[in-house]
């Protein structure tokens, strides 16, 4: 039997990540290949013309699963009913501006965002957002959406696990689909900390931790950490754009394996509530190891932290902190 159409949101659908992340919705990337979509696309007034141009291409490009499509400048028609929200839009850092005058900005734009998926959204709608500072931008989401559940509200880190993954693959010259388990902790900004302490590869004889296989304990806390920290940075310079195709990639990734479920023995990262485990302080959004089943998250828990670990957990959580303070104070 043919399922519903589940409606999904793309904020700042006519941008780059919009651009590139539609067309793997409509084919099928992030729910499967026999979920029904309606695609509801939200951008600024000055983008209409590009968003009804992203419009004709999709009805263009004629995909099976895509059963209608709403453009809209109007955050009320765009979040009507919608099951899942991933929020691209925002507003960028430019030259010269303090992190405060971006955070205002964005602070406007999520509590008004916020107010309309509260009102206008279906029960239970999972709620994923991309557009940067992501993890303060969800807490002030969650702070606007009250009646969406604080377990339904999610930021992606979910590039920056991918990447990680990538750089294991490349180092150790392997398959990336071999390799599993490793972490991004804490906030989606150059603090994070990416671990590889549990992670493992599928060799011939078994699984083989990495660091084991690496052998190389120097280029795994220096160069590795430093790489996925900033790989945002070095896809802008060498393109002279940031990364939109792996952004909207591991968007999908994000929605998929928190809708569909987590492949037994593997977690994935994700930015999520804090409940206080691993000593994170409650109440921030931040980046754990997550399993994912019946459309559920849930951190992993009982992992060893070593001492080189603890410290990094804890800088990205002062991060964190602070932003949250910055993002409170612009609400006053």
């Amino acid at each position: 039997m043919a399922k519903d159409p589940v409606r999904v949101l793309v904020t700042g659908a006519a941008g780059q990540i919009g651009y590139a992340l539609v067309p793997m919705i409509a084919r099928g990337v992030m729910l499967g290949a026999d979920q029904p979509v309606i695609l509801h696309m939200l951008d600024i007034p000055p983008a209409a013309e590009a968003l009804n141009g992203v419009k004709m291409e999709l009805v263009d490009a004629a995909f099976p699963l895509l059963k209608g499509v709403v453009a809209t400048t109007d955050a009320v028609e765009a979040c009507t009913g919608v099951n899942i929200a991933v929020m691209v839009g925002g507003f960028p850092r430019k030259e010269g501006m303090e992190r405060k005058d971006v955070m205002s900005k964005n602070v406007s734009i999520y509590k008004a965002q916020a107010s309309a998926l509260e009102k206008h959204a279906a029960a239970n709608c999972k709620v994923l957002v991309v557009a940067n500072p992501a993890n303060t931008n969800a807490l002030i989401l969650k702070e606007f959406a009250p009646s969406i559940p604080e377990k339904n509200i999610t930021c992606l880190t979910r590039l920056d696990h991918n990447r990680a993954l990538g750089q294991i693959s490349e180092k150790l010259n392997i398959q990336v689909s071999d390799v599993k388990n490793v972490i991004i902790w804490g906030n989606h900004s150059s603090t994070q900390y990416p671990d590889v302490n549990h992670a493992t590869v599928n060799t011939p004889s078994g699984e083989k931790p990495v660091r084991e296989l690496v052998k190389d304990d120097a280029w795994l806390t220096s160069e590795f950490i430093s790489i996925v920290q900033q790989r945002g940075a070095a896809i802008i310079k060498a393109r002279k754009l940031s990364s939109a195709l792996s952004a909207a990639s591991s968007a999908c990734d994000h929605i998929r394996d928190w809708v569909l479920g987590t492949p037994e023995g593997t977690w994935v990262s994700m930015g999520v509530y804090s409940d206080g485990s691993y000593n994170v302080p409650s109440g921030l959004i931040y980046s754990f190891p997550v399993t994912c089943r019946s459309g559920e998250w849930k951190i992993v828990q009982g992992l060893s932290i070593d001492e080189y670990s603890r410290k990094k957990l804890d800088l990205t959580a002062e991060e964190l902190t602070e932003e949250k303070a910055l993002a409170y104070s612009c609400l006053s």
